[in-house]
């Protein structure tokens, strides 16, 4: 469970990082909606990376197969959703926006693990 802690401290360094450049790196530079799309990719990336820290801990008093595939699930959400929700704000490539609500998913899977497990443990 280390691993969910570890990534969860990288992907709140590049929501914050990501979050930063989105307001000053890039104003001026995209429309209005491209920077609201890039704020909702920043959003749910810091959600989720807070995520991470809750398997991370839980997991550290629970072993837990379910914690362990919801940490995951949620890493894939933060990659597809988050990640192509950034490539889609900066390239307006609509195949990007497609993708987006695999991501939305795998955070829904996530979640949905993240409840069986206290209902099972606590």
């Amino acid at each position: 469970m280390k691993i969910f802690l570890i990534l969860g401290a990288i992907n709140g360094f590049l929501a914050v990082a990501l979050g930063a450049f989105g307001a000053h790196g890039l104003e001026g530079k995209l429309s209005e909606k491209a920077i609201g799309t890039w704020e909702k990719a920043v959003t749910y990336q810091m959600f989720h990376t807070v995520a991470l820290f809750v398997v991370g801990i839980l997991g550290l008093k629970f072993q837990s197969g379910s914690l362990s595939s919801a940490g995951w699930f949620f890493l894939a959400g933060i990659i597809i959703f988050s990640g192509s929700l950034y490539v889609y704000s900066t390239t307006s490539i609509k195949m990007f926006a497609m993708i987006t609500p695999i991501g939305g998913v795998a955070f829904l899977i996530g979640w949905v693990l993240v409840g069986y497990a206290v209902m099972k443990f606590l």
